[in-house]
């Protein structure tokens, strides 16, 4: 008898009551799987009844006190994303303000899952930050009071260890209106000034010293407080405010620095923007140079787009390049120049990828411009400085390399498989066999390999120097 592929035409075909019984063979003894079919169930009827099985699994969930393992976490994970589906689907089109409530209530459990599961993988956390952009879609249908939305929203927030109300004010931001923003802002500030809770201290019990522990508190309530103020300032275009919650110094850092400028511009206050960031880079320089820092140099950019300074924006650019060989400053750079311009200067740019410091960067560079035949001439003239070690770099630079500069992808392959020998990386043996291989049908193509070794030389080598790592020269053939 020929067997039947298990699709859907095929289960179809069963008809309901057979499909009815397998599927209750399936689920017996599977509570999650139960759960599932019970909402598909109820998905059918209106909308309270909905809401009515979604809010006994929330009951369900916030009574459970056990540990929640990896496994089960997985399962969790799907099920509570699967409910915030239905919610949307089924719920929010007809009754946006239970769904919303439904919402709100899936992200107070967040705090008890938290505690009883280990979201070092952060899979909780994308659950409950997918319930928050759910709120968001929702939001704009809301017929909430905005001051008592601005109320939840502030409570939430003073209890968000776990960081499941995160985006709450931007998320609500259409539903809060200006009388829910001016409510939470009001709220905001009243707290900032006043006596720290027993709430507060509650979280320092363990610390000793009653000034240092009503410091902390403090602290930590206030740094709460000022970035719900924060989200309020931007959304009512209130840059001053917002400013206002940083100091001196910490508008001098390079996190906090492009942000402030970024605001600032959309304010129609470029000079100021650009002092931000001239304060900045004069302050950083040399105290972070080996971290690159896109934004900031992205920020510094717009200030000098927005108040017309083309020769500081184009050296501005240029430096940017210099320093990281980025491909999308180059290109943004070659076309502010005069025509006939950008060839020159593409020339001194290539220069500049074949002198750069590090390989490793200019290598990625030719790859990601494209231009390969850069990344030859790389390769064949600093073939020693070559780092077997990156090979997620070196391996995608050979496949390139391999077609018309057969030469230069030999010479990467062999710095991966010197430095898979050379520092004994046994995990490596089977890569560096294949790239020995690739080696040897490319030595067909190379009609000379100037000052570098030819291939039976090079394999010469290798035995001399490795020749009792056999678990290699197994893998090569003997």
């Amino acid at each position: 008898m020929a067997r039947k592929s298990l699709n859907k035409t095929n289960l179809v075909g069963l008809g309901a009551e057979t499909l009815a019984d397998l599927l209750l063979e399936a689920v017996k003894g599977d509570a999650a799987r139960q759960r599932r079919v019970r909402m598909a169930l109820s998905a059918d009827l209106g909308v309270t009844d909905v809401a009515a099985d979604l809010r006994k699994r929330f009951a369900s969930l916030r009574r459970a006190q056990s540990f929640i393992s990896w496994r089960t976490q997985g399962k969790l994970a799907r099920e509570l994303t699967e409910l915030i589906g239905v919610i949307e689907t089924k719920i929010a089109p007809e009754a946006p303000d239970t769904a919303f409530d439904l919402l709100w209530s899936l992200l107070q459990l967040g705090r008890s899952i938290h505690e009883r599961t280990d979201d070092s993988n952060g899979t909780m956390g994308a659950v409950f930050a997918e319930a928050m952009e759910a709120i968001g879609n929702v939001a704009p249908r809301l017929s909430q009071d905005p001051e008592g939305l601005a109320d939840r929203v502030f409570d939430a927030l003073q209890d968000n260890g776990y960081g499941e109300f995160d985006g709450a004010v931007m998320a609500l931001a259409e539903a809060l209106g200006e009388a829910g923003l001016a409510h939470l802002k009001q709220r905001a500030e009243a707290a900032m000034t006043a006596e720290v809770s027993a709430a507060d201290l509650a979280r320092y019990d363990f610390i000793d010293d009653p000034e240092r522990q009503i410091s902390l508190a403090r602290d930590n309530r206030n740094l709460t407080v000022k970035m719900i103020l924060q989200d309020v300032a931007d959304l009512q275009g209130d840059v001053d405010a917002w400013l206002s919650r940083y100091t001196a110094e910490q508008l001098t850092y390079h996190t906090i620095a492009p942000d402030a400028a970024q605001r600032l511009l959309a304010a129609g206050r470029a000079e100021e923007a650009l002092q931000v960031v001239e304060t900045c880079k004069a302050t950083d320089d040399g105290r972070s140079d080996w971290f690159d820092k896109p934004e900031l140099d992205d920020a510094h950019f717009a200030c000098l787009e927005a108040l017309g300074r083309e020769e500081a924006l184009r050296a501005a650019l240029w430096a940017r390049f210099e320093r990281w060989l980025c491909t999308e400053t180059l290109r943004r750079y070659l076309k502010r120049l005069p025509d006939f311009d950008d060839v020159e200067a593409l020339d001194l740019a290539r220069d500049r990828v074949l002198a750069h410091p590090s390989l490793v960067t200019a290598l990625v560079f030719c790859l990601n411009w494209p231009d390969i035949a850069l990344a030859a001439r790389l390769v064949e003239t600093r073939a020693e400085e070559l780092e077997g070690e990156a090979y997620e770099i070196l391996t995608p630079a050979a496949e390139a390399l391999e077609p018309d500069h057969p030469l230069a992808a030999v010479l990467v392959w062999r710095s991966m498989i010197r430095f898979a020998l050379e520092r004994a990386r046994s995990k490596r043996y089977r890569h560096a066999a294949r790239h020995l291989a690739s080696c040897a049908v490319a030595d067909a193509a190379i009609a000379d390999y100037g000052d570098h070794p030819d291939h039976a030389d090079f394999v010469e080598g290798l035995r001399k120097g490795h020749g009792r790592k056999a678990a290699f020269w197994d893998r090569v053939g003997g």
